[in-house]
């Protein structure tokens, strides 16, 4: 429920912004200490001193590592499975145009956040079975509309096979990009390329 800031004495009102302010200033630290040294390097300490406040307060907000991290991951995966959760089961998409659409929503997506594949799949190697259960990602694929077209077009072939080329196509080079790609500056420059690209390959798969 929202609070009515309206009748509320101007004191608290800045106390709560000022809560909010503190809780975010942390959740930005999180997420920046976490994305670079993973789960198991991060101390709350570190995560502290990003925030530029004394580990007390930041477990009076957050009373663990566990807690904390738990919310970042939260948000990585629903950034990183969100593009997709919401492609696979529009009806009113083609299969071709799903295909375009995942491209050019995934490369956007990681073009603003090189760091989000690496990160998330270094925790569920770390976790599977916990990543598993909270994602339930092939539960909603199996029944999506995406895999309904899949088998339709080409009966003969797991749509799994097409799902998992797909995304490794689309993923893979922000993964593989510190020793794949030796000119960075104009790395961002060929994914958008890559866009167009992704798209006639998994037409020539579906053709063939």
């Amino acid at each position: 429920m929202f609070r009515n800031y309206r009748n509320m004495p101007q004191k608290e009102v800045k106390n709560i912004a000022k809560d909010i302010s503190t809780e975010e200033k942390i959740m930005e630290a999180a997420r920046k200490v976490f994305t670079q040294k993973g789960y198991a390097a991060t101390r709350t300490r570190d995560i502290a001193e990003e925030a530029g406040i004394n580990l007390a307060l930041l477990n009076y907000y957050f009373r663990s590592k566990e807690k904390l991290f738990q919310q970042v991951m939260g948000e990585k995966l629903q950034q990183l499975f969100g593009v997709i959760l919401s492609i696979i089961n529009n009806e009113a998409l083609s299969l071709e145009e799903k295909i375009e659409t995942l491209a050019e929503n995934y490369i956007n997506l990681l073009i603003e956040n090189p760091e989000l594949p690496l990160f998330v799949l270094s925790e569920i190697r770390n976790n599977p079975d916990e990543f598993k259960n909270k994602v339930q990602i092939q539960k909603i694929l199996a029944h999506s509309s995406l895999v309904r077209q899949l088998r339709e077009r080409k009966p003969d072939t797991e749509p799994i096979h097409f799902i998992v080329s797909l995304l490794g196509m689309t993923i893979f080079p922000f993964i593989a990009k510190p020793i794949v790609f030796s000119d960075h500056t104009n790395f961002n420059a060929l994914m958008i390329e890559r866009k167009k690209l992704i798209t006639a390959w998994s037409k020539a798969i579906l053709d063939s």
